[in-house]
């Protein structure tokens, strides 16, 4: 997509059906997002087995994406329209300095959102006590939504100032607007986003090397276990005896392995123990984080290899395509997360059906059971 700012040239039947394309694609991105956004909004906000720390911090980063298209999208648009315009003023300095602010606040936003995410979800299976005592709670999701907010403004800061305003190119607003006269701000940018979304990889990368422990195949040795009261203990016991001392459910003195471990009391009603079920449903959520974190990544990965070009070498070292395809990556980016999360997540599938029942088959319908009935194992 040319930049249509010369008014020279006999193509203008070209320039005109290329910005109409456009226009349409960004109209198009424009609905996707907002529409896919509100409607997973509203799913968890309706939908009471939703509402879990997981969930709110997804709800958080849907609202991002949604605001990030209602403001920029349009701009662009603008932008665009003015650019085909041989009149068309192009924006002042102050308002791409406003764009590029809030690009670059939402993608910090989304960068620090999905490493908070990244390591409760590794909390939530590798020390599920602890979760489940201390991190399920809306209170430790509005800590990580504030915190993220938080670090993307003292992030989106600098690099806005630093860099240069304006720019000829009708994708810039709402582009990351880093120019090499700002290189220092411009390259602490990509630095500490380049450190936050490895930072994020790596933590998944251990959660996964934790799963896949756990998994591995041992030979069974059939030794016998040792028992004086019925607590069962040594190298030949199965440890159920010990999962029940620990949930509550022993009788008589402890165990000498457990000794130092405090059982979970009749009256507290707290399940310590991560079943079968619960575990499968944590690792459904961390496929769905790591599904939206590394498309994340694969959006924004070309338009920030490119700012690294242009700081580090020249800014003519990036062609003009490349731009305009890795600046539009970042523009589907706002979108694609509520369509991610339906395809990973079985569980939103059988909410949305049991709250929009208007959206399936009257087949569907009869067939589907509530959510929170699902939920239970009914």
């Amino acid at each position: 997509m040319a930049n249509a700012s010369e008014p020279g040239g006999g193509g203008g039947g070209g320039e005109a059906a290329a910005l109409g394309l456009k226009l349409a694609t960004l109209s198009l991105l424009l609905c996707v997002s907002l529409a896919g956004n509100v409607l997973f909004a509203l799913l968890i906000v309706r939908e009471r087995s939703l509402h879990r720390a997981p969930y709110y911090l997804l709800l958080d980063l849907c609202l991002a994406d949604g605001l990030r298209a209602l403001a920029c999208l349009p701009a662009v648009m603008l932008a665009a329209r003015r650019a085909a315009a041989a009149a068309g003023a192009p924006p002042g300095a102050l308002g791409c300095k406003l764009l590029a602010f809030l690009a670059a606040l939402f993608c910090f936003h989304a960068a620090f959102l999905l490493l908070g995410v990244g390591v409760t979800r590794y909390l939530a299976i590798a020390h599920h006590r602890f979760y489940a005592e201390r991190l399920a709670g809306w209170p430790c999701a509005a800590m990580l939504v504030c915190a993220a907010w938080a670090l993307a403004l003292a992030a989106a800061f600098p690099p806005v100032l630093d860099g240069g305003g304006g720019g000829d190119d009708e994708d810039a607003p709402c582009a990351l607007e880093q120019r090499p006269d700002g290189a220092p701000g411009a390259l602490g940018f990509l630095l500490l986003l380049a450190v936050v979304v490895g930072a994020t990889h790596l933590v998944y990368l251990r959660l996964l090397f934790f799963i896949h422990d756990r998994r591995k195949m041992r030979p069974a040795r059939l030794v016998p276990a040792v028992s004086h009261d019925w607590t069962f203990h040594g190298p030949g016991a199965t440890g159920q005896a010990a999962a029940n001392w620990t949930a509550g459910f022993g009788r008589g003195p402890t165990p000498p392995a457990l000794v130092g471990i405090r059982p979970a009391g009749a009256g507290r009603g707290a399940r310590r123990l991560l079943v079968l079920e619960e575990f499968k449903t944590e690792k459904r959520l961390c496929k769905m984080f790591y599904a939206v974190t590394l498309l994340f990544l694969l959006l924004w990965g070309p338009y920030v290899v490119a700012s690294y070009l242009r700081v580090l070498v020249r800014p003519g070292a990036v062609p003009q395509a490349y731009l305009t395809a890795s600046v539009w990556l970042t523009f589907a980016q706002a979108g694609i997360n509520p369509v991610v999360c339906f395809l990973f997540n079985r569980e939103l599938r059988d909410c949305f059906r049991a709250q929009f029942p208007c959206c399936q088959s009257p087949q569907a319908t009869q067939a589907t059971l509530p959510c929170d009935l699902k939920g239970i194992g009914l």
